[in-house]
């Protein structure tokens, strides 16, 4: 048996509940302002399937996140957002180059340490 959140696609009334898309006043969700950023922003592009309905996979559903969490989380514009995408690769972003942006961490992290090691060493020696 699967899960319903295993499906490939989502409707777009799941998807507004995954980004918490809900009108605070009536708290029915608000699917219209996915539509919306699907006009304004072209890398939203939802699967049409049986009666013409919207449906999103996984990576349309982060983009949307992204989307929501740079007009909302970060208070950039629409014309913000756009020039965001136009001019980064943040929606490219694979699995190695998260694997990279940790290991990079973590070796900064490491070198610190070393840092602060040879410090205390030399605070010792005087």
């Amino acid at each position: 048996m699967t899960d319903k959140n295993d499906k490939a696609y989502k409707s777009i009334g799941e998807v507004a509940k995954i980004l918490n898309l809900v009108n605070q006043k009536n708290g029915k969700l608000n699917t219209h302002t996915i539509r919306f950023w699907e006009k304004e922003f072209k890398v939203i592009r939802p699967k049409f399937f049986s009666g013409n309905r919207r449906y999103y996979d996984n990576k349309s559903i982060y983009i949307l996140k992204k989307i929501k969490d740079l007009l909302k989380e970060d208070g950039m514009t629409i014309n913000g957002v756009k020039k965001y995408i136009a001019n980064s690769n943040s929606f490219k972003l694979d699995e190695s180059n998260l694997n990279t942006i940790k290991a990079s961490k973590n070796n900064i992290k490491n070198k610190v340490e070393k840092i602060s090691t040879i410090i205390k060493q030399i605070k010792e020696l005087g």
